[in-house]
């Protein structure tokens, strides 16, 4: 038995067959290709590309999509989605880029400027983007319902695309409420990030489990350590009782910006055995759900 098979006979996954691709401009997908495992959450980049002036740090090091390929590859995962990191702004051209070359097996997810990329979201959509992030965290949220912003989310629903929304679980109720009363569909990073100090009993992680009956918002088991692993381990369960598991999915956060060196992709995988213990329900959240939300099913 090679890696790829063990890994996914360990996780207790079974494959799950997809059709062709349907995503005009994409790499022309592999129509046999089987779903291992979907890694809903890692950043792709380089050193040549064009990062900000305001960035918050320079990485030193390249994250290239060919390495996160082979870490799909050595942890059994067939599919991934590439989320832009921050210091590239609203530069997706890398992020296409990944896509275009990954023959179907890579998701994106854009960021952009709402006064500014209003028009490009349809060419976005034919290259294989699927949502748009808003990284919140340090800045302040804006008003969904008002000019660039309404008419944005317009878009997106139109697109059936997804808002993924990163932000301290405290300021959930604040940049959630509006996108949900607007009919987005949302996805919510890491947890909701809950305060590492608070865990559980936060405020803004309880108003998160109070969305589950939504039926809009999706949650991501990813970046324990964006919280704490303490905090991951009380919150999984309690995240597969309100959402169900075909509104959770898993992310490695590949390569774990600013915890470089401390995380491994393997052990990263091999949390969601404790945090969803029964296999079937695991493969739901690895395969299944984000296989439907992020298109890799026809």
């Amino acid at each position: 038995m090679n890696r790829r098979n063990f890994n996914a006979a360990f996780l207790g996954l079974g494959a799950t067959a997809i059709g062709p691709i349907a995503m005009s401009g994409c790499a022309s997908p592999m129509p046999t290709e089987r779903i291992t495992g979907i890694d809903t959450h890692a950043h792709a980049f380089h050193r040549g590309l064009p990062f900000v002036a305001n960035r918050r740090y320079t990485p030193d090091y390249d994250a290239p999509m060919e390495q996160y390929l082979a870490q799909l590859d050595a942890n059994g995962l067939s599919h991934g989605v590439v989320i832009p990191i921050s210091i590239l702004g609203t530069n997706n051209d890398y992020t296409l880029e990944c896509v275009a070359r990954s023959k179907g097996r890579l998701r994106g997810v854009a960021v952009v400027d709402p006064e500014a990329d209003i028009g490009k979201l349809d060419g976005l959509a034919r290259g294989g983007i699927v949502g748009i992030r808003l990284n919140l965290i340090g800045k302040p949220v804006p008003d969904f319902n008002k000019g660039a912003w309404r008419e944005l989310i317009v878009a997106c629903n139109r697109l059936k695309w997804h808002v993924e929304v990163y932000d301290d679980a405290r300021r959930l109720p604040e940049s959630l409420a509006p996108l949900v009363a607007a009919g987005a569909s949302v996805v919510v990073d890491h947890f909701g990030k809950p305060d590492p100090k608070l865990g559980v009993a936060d405020p803004g992680f309880k108003y998160l489990l109070g969305l589950g009956n939504t039926r809009q918002v999706w949650v991501k088991l990813s970046a324990p350590y964006r919280s704490s692993t303490e905090t991951a381990q009380a919150a999984a369960p309690l995240l597969l009782r309100a959402f169900g598991t075909d509104r959770l999915m898993w992310g490695s956060d590949w390569p774990h910006t600013g915890f470089e060196g401390k995380q491994h992709y393997a052990d990263l995988l091999a949390n969601l055995q404790v945090w969803v213990p029964d296999p079937a329900q695991r493969q739901v959240v690895l395969a299944q759900t984000a296989a439907r939300l992020y298109r890799f099913q026809g």
